[in-house]
C-alpha cells in the first residue's frame, strides 16, 4: 500500500472534526443545559442518564452494522463514502429538529434520530483509515485522527457555552454552527479521499441488497477464537472509557451543585477546553510513542496517569485546582486514544476493517451508555445525604477504579508483528 502525504492524511481524517464538534457540544454542554427546561432539578442526572443511555445503545448497534455493510457495498464511488453521505444528510434533519422544535418529545426524537444517522456514517468512516493507510503510518494516522477530534473539542468547548443564552438555554445558534462545521468537514473527506470503484458486472443495487441481507448471515459472522486479542482490546477500551464517560456526562451538574459556579454551561466548556490542550499535545506525542515503543506500553502509562488524575479530583475545591487535576486526566486520555486506536487498526483483519472497527463502538458507545446509568445512582446518593454530594464523590472513585483495572486486561492482548508492531507480551 502506497504511503500517503500529509494533505492526504488530513483530508482522510477531516470529517472527525465535524463528528467530534457535534457530539462534544451535545453531550457535555447542550443536552444537560436544555434538559433543565423540561425536567425537575432534583432528577436532572436521572433524566440525562436515561436519555443518553438509550441513544448510546442505538449507537452501539448501528455503528458496527453500518461498518459491516460498507465492507461489501458496491458503487462507482467506493464502498465507504456513499453511506457516509447518506448518514450526513440525515444528520442535518435531526439537528434541525433538536434546534428548532421545542419540547421534551422533540428533544428525544432529534437526539435518538441523530444517533441513528450519525452512526450510519461513522461506521463506514472508520473503515477508510485501514483501507487507505499502510501499516507503517497507522500510528501517525491515528494521532492525526485524534488530533482532529481534540482540536474540535477545544474549539467547541470555548464556543458552545458562550453561544447559548444562560437564562433561556436556547441552543439554536450553536446548533447552526454545528451544521456548518459538519457540512464542511464531511465535504473535505468525501471529495478529498479516493476510493477504488466497487462496481461489478451485476447491478450495484442488487449487490447492495445482497449485502443488506448478508448482515443476517456471513457478513456479520465473527470467528472469536481467531480474533481473541481484538475482543480483549474492546474489553480494555470499554473499561477505561466507562470511568471517563461518567465524569464527562455529569460534569456540568457537578459544577452547578458542588462548586456552585456562575453559568455552568460556559464553565463546563472552559474546563473541557483547558483539559484538551494537554490532551492534544499527548495525542500527537502518543502517535510517535506508539510507533516507536508499541501500543501496549503507551496504554499502561495512559491508565496510570489517568487514575492519578481521577483520584486527585476528589481534592478539588475550586475551579483552579479542578482544572489542574482534570488536565492530568486529559493527558492520560490523549495517550490512550491514540495508542488504543492504532492497536485496533493493527488487529483488525484488513478485509473486514469496517466491521471490526465498528465493533469498537461496543466499547465506546457501550461504556458511554453504561456510564449514563450512574445518573440515577448519583441522584439517589445525593438525596440520601443532602448537602454532602456523596453521589459526585462516588463518581470520581468509580472512575479511578475503572481506569486502573483496565491495565489488567492488556496482558491478554497479543500483537502479531506482521501488522507493523513489535510483539509485546506484558
Amino acid at each position: 500500500m502506497k504511503r500517503l502525504s500529509l494533505p492526504q492524511l488530513l483530508a482522510l481524517n477531516a470529517y472527525w472534526v465535524g463528528i467530534s464538534f457535534m457530539w462534544n457540544a451535545l453531550h457535555p454542554i447542550i443536552l444537560p443545559a436544555v434538559l433543565l427546561n423540561f425536567v425537575p432539578d432534583a432528577k436532572k442526572n436521572t433524566w440525562l442518564g436515561i436519555l443518553t443511555f438509550v441513544g448510546l445503545i442505538i449507537a452501539m448497534i448501528i455503528q458496527p452494522l453500518a461498518g459491516a455493510l460498507s465492507d461489501n457495498w458496491h458503487s462507482r464511488w467506493g464502498r465507504r463514502r456513499p453511506l457516509i453521505v447518506l448518514g450526513t444528510l440525515f444528520d442535518f434533519i435531526f439537528l434541525a429538529i433538536l434546534g428548532w422544535a421545542g419540547g421534551l418529545t422533540w428533544l428525544f426524537i432529534g437526539y435518538i434520530g441523530l444517533q441513528f444517522s450519525s452512526n450510519l456514517a461513522h461506521g463506514p468512516l472508520q473503515g477508510l483509515l485501514p483501507d487507505r493507510v499502510p501499516a507503517s503510518q497507522l500510528g501517525t494516522a491515528s494521532s492525526l485522527k485524534n488530533f482532529m477530534d481534540m482540536l474540535s473539542l477545544v474549539i467547541v468547548s470555548l464556543l458552545a457555552g458562550r453561544l447559548m443564552d444562560s437564562s433561556t438555554r436556547d441552543a439554536t445558534l450553536i446548533l447552526s454552527v454545528i451544521l456548518a462545521v459538519l457540512a464542511v468537514s464531511a465535504a473535505i473527506t468525501i471529495f478529498g479521499t479516493r476510493e477504488e470503484p466497487t462496481d461489478s458486472p451485476q447491478s450495484p443495487q442488487t449487490k447492495n441488497l445482497g449485502a443488506l441481507r448478508g448482515l443476517r448471515g456471513d457478513t456479520f459472522r465473527i470467528n472469536f477464537r481467531e480474533n481473541a486479542s481484538y475482543w480483549w482490546l474492546i474489553a480494555e477500551r470499554g473499561l477505561f472509557l466507562l470511568g471517563i464517560y461518567g465524569v464527562q456526562a455529569f460534569a456540568q451538574y457537578y459544577l452547578q451543585d458542588v462548586l456552585r459556579v456562575p453559568d455552568p454551561p460556559k464553565q463546563t466548556g472552559d474546563l473541557l477546553a483547558a483539559i484538551t490542550i494537554g490532551l492534544v499535545i499527548l495525542v500527537l506525542i502518543g502517535g510517535w510513542l506508539t510507533d516507536k515503543f508499541g501500543a501496549k506500553k503507551v496504554l499502561y502509562a495512559a491508565s496510570i496517569i489517568t487514575t492519578i488524575g481521577m483520584s486527585l479530583m476528589l481534592l478539588a475545591r475550586d475551579m483552579s485546582t479542578l482544572t489542574i487535576f482534570a488536565s492530568i486526566i486529559g493527558g492520560g486520555i490523549g495517550l490512550f486514544l491514540t495508542s488504543n486506536w492504532a492497536l485496533a487498526n493493527a488487529l483488525a483483519p484488513s478485509d473486514q476493517a469496517g466491521k471490526f472497527l465498528g465493533l469498537t463502538n461496543l466499547a465506546t458507545a457501550g461504556s458511554g451508555a453504561l456510564a449514563r446509568l450512574e445518573g440515577p445512582a448519583i441522584d439517589a446518593l445525593n438525596d440520601a445525604a443532602p448537602g454532602q454530594w456523596v453521589g459526585y464523590t462516588a463518581l470520581f472513585v468509580f472512575g479511578a477504579v475503572c481506569t486502573f483495572a483496565s491495565m489488567f486486561l492488556l496482558k491478554k492482548i497479543q500483537i502479531p508483528s506482521p501488522k507493523g508492531f513489535v510483539s509485546e507480551n506484558g
